[in-house]
């Protein structure tokens, strides 16, 4: 069965609605001007304003298990490396996550391990001072436990404490 068909406006109907849509767009600043209101926009909230002063925050993954097949790193070796090589560096403060990770390593095979995260946060000024003793921290922890590589991530951001 067809369906009805309506009628089409007529001109007289679309150049009515077309003139409405006009003079409320043309309306709505003017109406809010006019009520003291601001606009929507004028409304929406401000984006946050940066906070703290520019830092580095560097990263870095140690894995546990040995290549060689030792045993795992434990928590108290990861803790006394930490308080040896990485402390006297960073007195001011840094965060230690456990983790749970994989990579390829250098013969091609996926290991799944145990990780430590270490995180810096050091003023952007000290970036220059800082790295090296980022590099003498990785290198420290490779000989220590025979491992192929710590990486290392490094992105600017702002702290305040």
């Amino acid at each position: 069965m067809p369906l009805p068909t309506l009628p089409r406006p007529g001109r007289r109907a679309r150049v009515a609605t077309a003139t409405a849509a006009l003079l409320f767009a043309a309306g709505a600043p003017t109406a809010y001007a006019t009520l003291g209101d601001e606009s929507p926009a004028a409304t929406a909230p401000a984006p946050a304003q940066a906070r703290g002063k520019a830092y580095v925050e560097t990263r870095l993954f140690f894995g546990t298990e040995r290549p060689d097949g030792g045993p795992d790193v434990t928590d108290r070796q990861f803790m006394a490396f930490v308080d040896k090589e990485v402390t006297p560096s960073f007195p001011s403060g840094l965060t230690v996550q456990d983790g749970r990770g994989q990579w390829r390593d250098a013969h091609g095979t996926i290991e799944r391990e145990r990780s430590y995260e270490l995180i810096l946060l050091y003023p952007a000024t000290e970036a220059r001072v800082r790295d090296p003793q980022i590099e003498r921290i990785r290198d420290a922890y490779e000989r220590a436990f025979a491992q192929e590589s710590v990486a290392r991530l490094d992105e600017p951001t702002r702290a305040d404490f």
